[in-house]
């Protein structure tokens, strides 16, 4: 399968000239990249892009039904997310909290749905380093209620003891290297390809890039196996499966609500969990979580003094 398009496999795809092309590129932040003097364009970027710049989506043919005990979470995955809905289902047994894995725009894409009450996402802004804000506003109607999960580290999984002694992103372009990887529609494969992209990786050359896992957990069980060298991921995986981690940077893990859903009875309960010592034991028992803003509200709020 072939990963990069010419401007005139992309001016047919988008049904435009090929001079337009390079106008999107200008002014629409059409992914591009240039190879020896000519534009290239990664399918799977312009697939994204179209995606995202979707606007007038039809209405949801029924609404989500009004709340009776059935709390309906999706978008991307989290170990400590995952211990969280236990726990709710433990402490409030009159109610049910089922979550569904697919990915932080697959949550979007459900909320905009009506399909679920909360999204959890962390998908990071290009532009200035920020979460989720301009991913909702290009995928919801209405701006939703953002509320902080907890913040947590990204990076590389890694066998144990390194053993490729893998220290940067740019060590990815090694031939000998095996990668597996997370699907299109998660925050963490956003984050991985922006960092291949600034070390100069080029991704179709690499051994596994298109071998996709649905779950942290899955990317770290690869590289644990003996399948993969390396893979995308978070700290937390790495400390239970007692691998090696390079960081990458710290994220914002949000919780997204449509605001007439807000205060349904069980996201209320919810929330309330993240003020609770269990949860704090909870993140307590894993690495790299910092959960000192959990529960705070992001949006509707000043958003200029949330420290990255």
């Amino acid at each position: 399968m072939k990963n990069l398009l010419s401007t005139k496999e992309v001016a047919q795809l988008l049904d435009v000239n090929e001079k337009m092309v390079y106008g999107l590129v200008a002014e629409k932040g059409l992914p591009a990249t240039k190879v020896t003097g000519k534009w290239l364009f990664p399918k799977h970027l312009v697939e994204q892009w179209i995606e995202n710049s979707t606007q007038n989506f039809p209405a949801p043919a029924s609404p989500l039904p009004p709340y009776h005990g059935l709390l309906i979470v999706a978008g991307s995955d989290d170990p400590l997310l995952e211990r969280t809905l236990n726990l709710f289902n433990k402490t409030f047994p009159k109610h049910l909290a089922v979550y569904g894995n697919v990915g932080s725009f697959g949550g979007l894409k459900a909320l905009r749905n009506n399909l679920c009450h909360m999204a959890s996402s962390h998908l990071i802004q290009a532009e200035d380093g920020d979460f989720n804000f301009q991913f909702a506003s290009e995928e919801l109607a209405t701006p939703p209620a953002v509320i902080n999960f907890s913040y947590r580290e990204q990076g590389l999984i890694l066998a144990k003891g390194n053993p490729l002694n893998i220290q940067s992103v740019a060590d990815l372009g090694r031939k000998e290297i095996r990668v597996v990887n997370r699907p299109l529609t998660t925050g963490t494969r956003l984050l991985f390809d922006q960092h291949l992209e600034r070390a100069n990786v080029a991704a179709e050359t690499m051994v596994g890039y298109g071998a996709e896992v649905h779950r942290h957990l899955d990317v770290g069980l690869e590289v644990l196996a003996g399948r993969a060298d390396v893979g995308p991921g978070i700290r937390a995986v790495a400390g239970i499966l007692e691998l090696d981690f390079l960081p990458l940077g710290r994220e914002r893990f949000d919780l997204l609500i449509s605001r007439e859903r807000f205060f349904d009875k069980g996201i209320q309960q919810f929330l309330g969990l993240l003020h609770d010592p269990a949860f704090q034991r909870l993140a307590g028992e894993l690495d790299g979580y910092d959960i000192s803003q959990a529960g705070r509200t992001i949006f509707p709020q000043e958003q200029d003094d949330d420290a990255q």
